[in-house]
């Protein structure tokens, strides 16, 4: 089904001000997402000493743990959510991984009879919930927005969206840094994790399911949902939307590796409190990166009917932009110069989220809006949350177990939680200073290698943007 009140303008599915309501609902879930999803790189400076955890292991669980199934399950929701009742699975989705969160506050270790579970996979099991409920989130949302706003509206309500990333994000640090603060990590999992139940039920009673293809072009035809296969194969046919996969991935293997360990890194390299890192830096961080992320999908927006590539190459520059400012946080030693540069990349950088969506919905048909959507997510997420937190956790631990050798210490003599201010106390004078040289060292290094790669990122939506004009089809000028 299709509308249009005039021969050239296609309108979005029910009034402005229904179409206002949806679009805030829509972003508050997403928001929700990534309070819950990054809650635990917030508390992670709490938990890991507490679960004597190795910076590989939290790498794992902020990464792999969760990417895995959010991936693999992302699949086979993207094609209910491409025939069936999408506003169903959102709310569905969104009551367990709420519930899950909640349980990630109850992790300890456990014994059944005679085996003993540790609290690490304990967590991991959590964590895995979260991710398969999270799974059912974005993909019909995406097809859902693209019904209720014509092609020439698209971009700035998906860059609306996309700030549930980074509004997600600071809400985690203001929520997750106080209760840690004040109570300790397992509270802020209740915390954040029992509201999501009744916003569930609110957003399955007040929003409608609008017709399938409702703003897609007068005389388009109607078609059942396709095949995997069938979506790959019209893919294939759009090198536009692979580049920009590829810069995608790339951009969450480094954000994602960065944001899980922000936190940490704060509290190691300037002494200050989970709460503190949070509240005081990344909190900041996270609105800027928000402004950003709404600002570059504006400024597209305007440009889009002039200069349709605006969409790849204005986040192309932002995410280049980025490095320098990181680097230049990763390395000095003072706390507010390196919050300015925190703030200064993530305005900049975060572009590429609006872009992404705009891009993947503007490659495709509508029969398989949601399918690319679903591909696009399982590459990036795998390889990008996946082993990006993974990359930056092992890299810290090689370079903090090869410090240690250098400066005349067996490995098995000191670990890294060893190191923490609660337990530095018990060690030898000598050991103390290994920790001085080595404990925050090693993971500024592998944060400083990480925030290099966002240059490949860049240069994938630089080569995108010579592609777009062949390979979008939505494009709907008025």
């Amino acid at each position: 089904m299709t509308a249009a009140s005039a021969p050239n303008q296609i309108k979005g599915y029910g009034t402005s001000r229904y179409r206002t309501y949806v679009l805030s609902a829509l972003t508050l879930i997403y928001i929700m997402n990534f309070v819950d999803r990054g809650l635990l790189a917030v508390v992670g400076p709490e938990l890991v000493p507490e679960l004597g955890l190795s910076d590989t292991q939290f790498g794992l669980l902020t990464g792999f743990g969760f990417a895995l199934l959010y991936t693999i399950v992302g699949i086979p929701l993207a094609r209910f959510a491409d025939r069936g009742h999408r506003v169903w699975l959102m709310t569905a989705c969104v009551a367990l991984w709420s519930l899950m969160t909640v349980l990630c506050g109850l992790a300890t270790e456990i014994t059944i009879g005679s085996v003993t579970i540790g609290a690490f996979w304990v967590l991991l099991m959590c964590r895995v919930g979260v991710g398969i409920g999270e799974a059912g989130c974005t993909p019909p949302a995406n097809s859902l927005i693209a019904d209720y706003f014509a092609p020439q509206d698209r971009s700035q309500a998906l860059g609306v969206y996309a700030m549930g990333v980074t509004l997600g994000t600071m809400f985690a640090n203001l929520i997750g840094g106080w209760v840690t603060d004040a109570f300790d990590w397992r509270t802020a999992f209740f915390v954040v994790g029992l509201p999501g139940v009744l916003i569930a039920a609110v957003f399955k009673l007040t929003v409608k399911e609008p017709p399938r293809g409702y703003t897609d072009p007068p005389g388009t035809k109607s078609a059942e949902s396709v095949s995997l296969q069938e979506a790959i194969r019209e893919l294939t046919t759009k090198p536009a939307f692979w580049y920009m996969t590829a810069g995608a991935t790339v951009a969450a293997f480094c954000g994602y590796g960065i944001s899980s360990f922000q936190s940490i890194f704060l509290v190691r390299s300037h002494g200050i409190t989970t709460g503190e890192a949070a509240i005081w830096i990344n909190a900041p961080v996270s609105l800027s990166s928000a402004i950003g992320t709404f600002a570059t999908g504006w400024l597209a927006t305007k440009l889009y009917r002039k200069h349709p590539g605006a969409i790849a190459w204005v986040p192309g520059i932002g995410l280049a932009l980025s490095v320098p400012f990181y680097i230049y946080a990763f390395t000095t030693d003072n706390l507010l110069y390196a919050a300015i540069g925190l703030v200064i990349a993530g305005f900049v950088k975060y572009g590429y989220l609006a872009a992404q969506y705009t891009i993947g919905q503007g490659v495709v048909t509508m029969r398989v809006r949601a399918m690319a959507t679903a591909v696009l997510l399982f590459v990036a997420n795998l390889i990008g949350y996946g082993f990006g937190p993974l990359f930056i956790g092992a890299i810290s631990d090689i370079f903090f177990v090869s410090g240690v050798a250098e400066l005349g210490v067996a490995a098995e003599d000191l670990t890294r939680n060893q190191c923490h201010p609660r337990s530095i106390g018990e060690l030898s004078d000598n050991l103390q200073t290994v920790c001085g040289e080595v404990y925050s060292q090693s993971l500024q290094s592998a944060m400083v290698i990480m925030a290099m790669l966002y240059i490949a990122s860049s240069l994938f939506f630089l080569i995108t943007w010579r592609r777009l004009d062949k390979d979008m089809v939505d494009r709907n000028p008025s």
